[in-house]
C-alpha cells in the first residue's frame, strides 16, 4: 500500500512539473452564445443527453427532429441503439423489430425467427415464440438484411404502431424513400392490449390450435397511409388475395381453416380463412408443411412484398 501511495505522489509531482513547464493551458470554447462551433459535436452531445425510454420521449423532452440512430434505455437500465423516425405524422416512432425472410423456400428453417427454426413440428405449436418472449437479436442498421428485435419491443409502453415495407438490403439512409408501403395507426389500440405487441401476443398467442378462423381473430386497426394507399396495397397482394381481404387495416393473430396461427396481416383484414397467403409470422406447425415460415405461403404476392423486410415501430 505504501508503494502505491508513493507511486501516486510521484505521478502528481510529475504532472505539476509538466504543467509548470508548459505554462497555463486555456481550453478553447466549444459553445458561443448557445451555439456549438462544431455542429456535429452539438448533435453528438444532444444524443448523449437524450437517453430515454423511446423516440417519442426524446422528441418531446429534447426536441429532436432528425431521423437516425439513437441510444435508448429500458426501465431496468439496458442500453440499446435503434432507429427513430422523427418526421412521419409528427415523429417519435421507435423501431422495435423487423421481419426479414432470408429464404422464401425455407420452411421453418434456420433464420425463421418469427415462426420456427426447428421445423414444422406439431409438438412445437408456438414455434420459437418470438412474438411473445423477451429474446432479442440483430441490429437496427441491418434491419433490411436480417431479422431484428430490440428490448423496446417488450419494454416501451405505446399507443400505436407504424409499419414499413422496405426492400431487402436497403441502406438506412434510403429506407423512407425506397419503402414500397408505409402506414401507421391512430386508433391507440395498443392501450387496450398492454401497451405493446409483446403483451398483445401474450393475450392472443400465436399458437397452432389455439382458436378458430374468424371467431378468434385478434385486434384489427384501420391505418393511415404514409406511402401507398388501399389500391397499391391490394396490388402488392394480387387479385386473389383481394377477394379475401379488406385493405386499409393491420390485423394481429389470425387462424386459417386448419387452426394454424399467423401473427400479423400487414395492410389488410382477412374476411376468409386462408391468411397463410397474405399474413406473416406464425406458430410452429401447419397441416401443410410448405406454409410454415416467417412469410408463410406468400406465393401469390408481388416480389415487392416478398423481397422486402417488414419494419415495426411504436409510438
Amino acid at each position: 500500500m505504501l508503494r502505491f501511495i508513493f507511486f501516486l505522489m510521484c505521478l502528481l509531482q510529475l504532472r505539476h512539473t509538466m504543467l509548470g513547464a508548459m505554462g497555463a493551458v486555456t481550453p478553447k470554447p466549444i459553445i458561443i452564445n448557445g451555439t456549438y462551433l462544431n455542429p456535429e459535436l452539438g448533435k453528438y452531445h444532444a444524443r448523449l443527453r437524450s437517453l430515454a425510454r423511446s423516440c417519442l420521449d426524446i422528441k418531446e423532452k429534447h426536441g429532436a427532429t432528425q431521423d437516425g440512430l439513437y441510444i435508448l434505455t429500458t426501465e431496468s437500465g439496458t442500453y440499446y441503439q435503434t432507429f427513430c423516425d422523427m418526421t412521419t405524422a409528427g415523429g417519435g416512432w421507435t423501431l422495435v423489430a423487423s421481419v426479414h425472410e432470408n429464404s422464401i423456400n425455407g420452411k421453418c428453417s434456420l433464420g425463421d425467427r418469427w415462426s420456427s427454426q426447428q421445423g414444422n413440428d406439431q409438438n412445437l405449436p408456438e414455434g420459437d415464440g418470438t412474438w411473445a418472449n423477451t429474446v432479442t437479436f440483430g441490429n437496427a442498421e441491418a434491419s433490411t438484411s436480417d431479422d431484428y428485435k430490440n428490448p423496446g419491443y417488450y419494454d416501451i409502453s405505446a399507443q400505436d404502431v407504424s409499419v414499413w415495407h422496405v426492400p431487402n438490403n436497403e441502406q438506412l439512409k434510403s429506407w423512407t424513400s425506397s419503402a414500397v408501403l408505409r402506414y401507421h395507426t391512430e386508433s391507440q389500440f395498443l392501450t387496450e392490449h398492454g401497451g405493446n405487441l409483446y403483451h398483445l401476443f401474450k393475450k392472443y398467442p400465436v399458437k397452432f390450435g389455439a382458436g378458430q378462423c374468424k371467431s378468434d381473430m385478434g385486434p384489427s386497426s384501420p391505418v393511415v397511409y404514409d406511402t401507398g394507399d388501399k389500391d397499391s396495397t391490394a396490388k402488392l397482394y394480387g387479385p386473389s388475395v383481394g377477394k379475401e381481404t379488406e385493405s386499409g387495416f393491420v390485423t394481429f393473430r389470425v387462424f386459417n381453416a386448419d387452426q394454424a396461427a399467423m401473427a400479423m396481416c400487414s395492410g389488410v383484414k382477412p374476411t376468409e380463412c386462408n391468411p397463410q397467403h397474405y399474413c406473416i409470422g406464425g406458430g410452429g406447425f401447419f397441416q401443410e408443411r410448405q406454409h410454415c415460415g416467417d412469410f408463410t405461403a406468400l406465393d401469390e404476392t408481388s416480389k415487392h412484398f416478398t423481397q422486402s423486410a417488414v419494419l415495426l415501430f411504436y409510438r
